[in-house]
This record gives C-alpha cells, sequence and structure tokens, in this order.
C-alpha cells in the first residue's frame, strides 16, 4: 500500500517538478499565427495567454449540428499546465464553430488559488470586450476546474458565464495532496495550491459551503475512474443540480487519465454536448 502511495505522489510531484512558477513568462507559449491573442495588461500578460483558435478549413463546422451558443469557450488550464498543452482542445473546439481561448494559470497555478480566480476574472472582462460577448462558457481542467468555480461562487461570476464544465477537477479535495504530508514530505512540498486542494482544507471548506452550482449556470463535471491525482474520483463531482459524468459509466474500456480528459475523444463528446446544451451521451469510440 505504502508503494502505491508513493507512486501516486510521484506522478503528482512530477507535474509539478516538470515547471517552476519563475519559468512561466520566459516559457509562455507564442501565438500561433492567425490566432487572436488577448492577454492581461501588465506582469499578469507575461503568465497567461489566449489562443482564439483558427477556423476549420474543412467545414466540420457546417457540417455539424448547430453550434447552440456563440459564448467565447476558455479553457481554464491545470497545475503546472503550459498554455500549449491545451491546444488541441481549443483546436477540436474551433472546428466544431465554437470560438476558444485559453487561459494559462499565474504561476503555472503553484500559488494561492483565489488570487488566481481574481486574475482569471480580469481575464474573463478582457475576452468580453475583446469578442463583444455578454457570457462566456468555461472548461476547467483539474486546478483550472477550481479556479473557475471559485470566480464563479466568490467573485459573482455568474453573471457572466452560461456554461461551465470540469475536468478531473479535485472538487472535494484529493488524498494525493494529503499522502504527500504523510509520506514526511512536508505540506505539499510548499506548493500553496496543493495545500489548498487537501481534503479538508481550509479553501475547500469554504468553497463547498453552501450552494455547489450558484447562479443560472449549466453545472457539468467529467471524471475518469484512471485518474491518478484525483483520488477518490467521487471527489471530482458536484451536488446540488450538476450534471456528473463518469466516462467508464458508459463507455467501461475506455481507459482515460487525469491529464488524458484534456485530450481524449471521448472526453471532448461530453465537452461539445454540454457546450450545446445537448443530452450526455457519450461517443465511446471517438478519437
Amino acid at each position: 500500500m505504502l508503494l502505491r502511495k508513493t507512486a501516486v505522489v510521484l506522478a503528482f510531484a512530477l507535474g509539478a517538478t516538470l515547471t517552476v512558477p519563475g519559468v512561466a513568462a520566459s516559457a509562455a507559449p507564442a501565438v500561433p499565427e492567425g490566432a487572436v491573442s488577448a492577454a492581461p495588461a501588465g506582469a499578469a500578460a507575461e503568465q497567461t495567454s489566449t489562443h482564439d483558435a483558427p477556423a476549420s478549413s474543412s467545414g466540420a463546422a457546417a457540417a455539424g449540428p448547430a453550434v447552440a451558443t456563440n459564448n467565447p469557450v476558455i479553457i481554464v488550464g491545470g497545475l503546472s499546465g503550459f498554455a500549449f498543452a491545451y491546444e488541441p482542445l481549443a483546436a477540436r473546439l474551433g472546428a466544431d464553430g465554437f470560438r476558444p481561448f485559453i487561459y494559462e494559470l499565474p504561476g503555472l497555478g503553484f500559488g494561492d488559488i483565489p488570487t488566481s480566480a481574481r486574475a482569471f476574472a480580469d481575464y474573463v472582462d478582457q475576452v468580453r470586450a475583446t469578442t463583444g460577448a455578454t457570457r462566456v462558457d468555461l472548461v476547467g481542467h483539474s486546478e483550472g476546474g477550481l479556479v473557475a468555480r471559485y470566480y464563479l461562487k466568490r467573485l459573482g461570476g455568474t453573471g457572466a458565464v452560461d456554461r461551465y464544465v470540469s475536468l478531473g477537477s479535485p472538487q472535494y479535495g484529493t488524498y494525493v495532496a494529503n499522502v504527500i504530508a504523510f509520506l514526511g514530505l512536508g505540506s505539499c512540498a510548499g506548493v500553496v495550491a496543493c495545500q489548498q486542494m487537501r481534503i479538508g482544507s481550509d479553501f475547500l471548506a469554504d468553497l463547498n459551503a453552501g450552494d455547489d452550482t450558484p447562479g443560472s449556470v449549466s453545472y457539468t463535471t467529467v471524471r475518469t475512474w484512471q485518474d491518478e491525482l484525483v483520488r477518490p474520483v467521487r471527489n471530482a463531482a458536484l451536488d446540488d443540480g450538476a450534471k456528473n459524468v463518469l466516462i467508464q459509466s458508459w463507455c467501461p474500456l475506455r481507459l482515460v487519465g487525469h491529464l488524458g480528459l484534456a485530450l481524449d475523444g471521448t472526453t471532448y463528446t461530453v465537452i461539445r454536448q454540454a457546450l450545446r446544451d445537448e443530452s450526455i451521451r457519450p461517443n465511446c469510440w471517438a478519437v
């Protein structure tokens, strides 16, 4: 059991040690040719990026079902998640007629989650101003789902958002963060966001007090049994009327890890359906 816990912690630590907060500014990916960028001004601009993915040249958007919304879709990255890691998801959304943007967490998400959420609130306003949209939709991966949810619940974001989709977000914490302390590695090795994602943290106690799904926002969560970082897997779900999708409840043989939720074809069909206000019926054979 200890070896198993150690392996899980090493997986978590790998994601944290591949990057360090000071790298974000110098390593921010360039905007692809033909893309539109709207980064926050000042220091925050060095640690966040948005990519408006180019429209599909194959006519895929016209061939598929009509998009239910013209809202910009902001993909909110997770801990140590560079923006370029979410470009495949943005490309899928763009091909289906959505207007995707990618938000890279300040300091790659190592710092205080409420602070990241306040920076994100400014970013949402900038996307709305740039696009002329009244409201946006949010797709948050891992910690990004917590940042987006804090924005909705504690920073008045429900008035600017129609749809919220989280992918493997530890809404009620993960024992992986607790195990790091158990193994004598300190309080999440000093990573503030990790401390806040521990089961029973003050941050999560505040975030989960009261209604999980405030406002008129449509809430959807997606989780997978193979998530190596969010344990127990049930903690990636929300109460109070959210649509909670466990991939293996529909597709028992589908193998999807924590990082894979942002890349997996079956998961994408759930994202697309949620953003179109369609009934959730994952395509188990999507690539």
